[in-house]
């Protein structure tokens, strides 16, 4: 990565959306860290806090910008724009 700072996934196993956007990464091969809000529910505060809303996933880039829900493509879209894919 070009950044010291991760890409930060706040999901849940049981969402669909987050569940996605995990193989996602994983596939892209992107370094990121996953923060499962049923382990660490304290943590939902803070993904609400980030994106103003309650849904999920939120998906933190290096650069301080956040996606809540994003699409596939909006991912890769911004995984390319920070040159990290």
């Amino acid at each position: 990565m070009t950044s010291d700072t991760p890409v930060k996934m706040f999901g849940a196993q049981w969402c669909i959306d987050c569940r996605r956007t995990k193989k996602q990464l994983d596939e892209l091969g992107i370094s990121y860290e996953y923060v499962d809000l049923e382990a660490d529910p304290a943590a939902a505060d803070v993904a609400r806090e980030i994106s103003g809303r309650t849904q999920i996933p939120v998906v933190v880039y290096p650069d301080s910008t956040h996606h809540v829900e994003p699409s596939n493509a909006d991912v890769e879209a911004k995984l390319r724009e920070l040159s990290l894919i």
